[in-house]
C-alpha cells in the first residue's frame, strides 16, 4: 500500500511556470531574443545551472544570463507581491486529504530552497511537507533521478512505494527513473508518447488526483 506522495512545485503546487513564461517573454521582447518559448519549454523542471546551459546553447556563451535572471526575478517577485502566489486548483484539498489520511508528504523541486520556502510560506502550506529537497541540494537536476532518490531516502521509503506528482517531461523522466509511480498533471506541456509510457496515471487537476487516491485506498 502506497502512503507516500512527493510533489514537484512549479506547475503543480503553483502556477509559477506560466508567470515565468510571461516574464521571460517580456524581457525577450526588450532584448530582441528569438525562440524564448522554445527555451522556456527546454528549461521547465531544470535547475539554475542547467537553465544557464540552455540559455548559452541558444544565445551563445557570452549571453548575459545573470543579468537576464536578475531582471526576471525582480519582475517575478514584484508580480507575486502585487497579486500573491498563484496556487493551482486542488492543492489545499489534496494536501489536507493526504495529511488527514496519514500520508508522508515530500517536495522535490529544481528551484532553490530559499524560493521554495518563500512560496510555501506565502501560500500557507509549508507545514504539510515533512521533507523538502531543492535543486541546490543535488548535483544533477531533473531529468536525472537524484532529487527523487534523495527525497525517498529522507522520507524513509523505497521509491517503488511512493507516488510523485509531476507536470513536466523532465520531471516525469526523473520520477520514473528513480522508480516512483508517476502521476502526471500536465501544465504548459502535453505529454509525448514516450512520456505517457512512463506515467502511472494522468489527470487534468489535483482534485482528480485526490479522487483517484480515495478510490485507490477503497480498493485495498
Amino acid at each position: 500500500m502506497i502512503k507516500t506522495v512527493v510533489f514537484d512545485m512549479d506547475g503543480i503546487l503553483f502556477d509559477t511556470e506560466r508567470l515565468v513564461g510571461e516574464v521571460w517573454k517580456q524581457i525577450a521582447i526588450e532584448q530582441e531574443l528569438k525562440d524564448i518559448e522554445k527555451v522556456l519549454m527546454d528549461c521547465i523542471g531544470r535547475s539554475y545551472e542547467d537553465t544557464r546551459v540552455v540559455f548559452q546553447y541558444y544565445y551563445g556563451k557570452s549571453f548575459g544570463f545573470e543579468c537576464f535572471r536578475k531582471q526576471a526575478r525582480e519582475l517575478f517577485f514584484n508580480s507575486i507581491k502585487e497579486r500573491g502566489i498563484p496556487i493551482k486548483k486542488g492543492v489545499r484539498e489534496l494536501l489536507a486529504y493526504l495529511k488527514g489520511n496519514g500520508y508522508k508528504i515530500g517536495l522535490a523541486s529544481s528551484s532553490k530552497k530559499v524560493d521554495i520556502l518563500s512560496h510555501l510560506k506565502e501560500a500557507g502550506i509549508a507545514e504539510y511537507f515533512q521533507v523538502i529537497v531543492s535543486g541546490d541540494r543535488v548535483k544533477h537536476s531533473k531529468p536525472n533521478p537524484e532529487i527523487y532518490q534523495l527525497a525517498c531516502k529522507e522520507l524513509g521509503v523505497i521509491p517503488s512505494e511512493a507516488f510523485c506528482i509531476e507536470d513536466s517531461l523532465n520531471g516525469v523522466r526523473a520520477g520514473s527513473s528513480a522508480g516512483l509511480k508517476v502521476i502526471m498533471v500536465p501544465d504548459l506541456v502535453e505529454p509525448t508518447g514516450e512520456i505517457l509510457e512512463l506515467v502511472h496515471k494522468k489527470f487534468d487537476s489535483l482534485l482528480e488526483v485526490k479522487s483517484y487516491l480515495e478510490e485507490y485506498i477503497e480498493k485495498l
